[in-house]
């Protein structure tokens, strides 16, 4: 069990989530980046096209990534909440 507590719940735990929470976060940042992605893909074709749709979705992504880290560390009293990604 050590393990399993680990790999899927140590880490959401530490930013004061469930499993099912923090997966739901993921899943919602993978899909923006997808679509930061794919509008970048298109500009990249046709510079006109979405000039600024993918910094625009990226910028927002950040201000929530930091708001949110932010909240955990007053939760755990300004201790590092990423671990070794923190800086990424």
């Amino acid at each position: 069990m050590p393990f399993l507590d680990r790999v899927f719940l140590a880490h959401p735990r530490t930013v004061g989530e469930s499993y099912l929470e923090h997966g739901t976060f993921a899943l919602r940042i993978a899909a923006r980046l997808l679509m930061a992605g794919m509008a970048a893909l298109l500009h990249a074709i046709v510079p006109c096209l979405c000039e600024t749709t993918a910094s625009r979705i990226i910028l927002a992504m950040n201000a929530e990534i930091v708001a949110r880290r932010a909240k955990a560390n007053q939760a755990q009293g300004a201790a590092p909440v990423f671990g070794f990604a923190e800086y990424i």
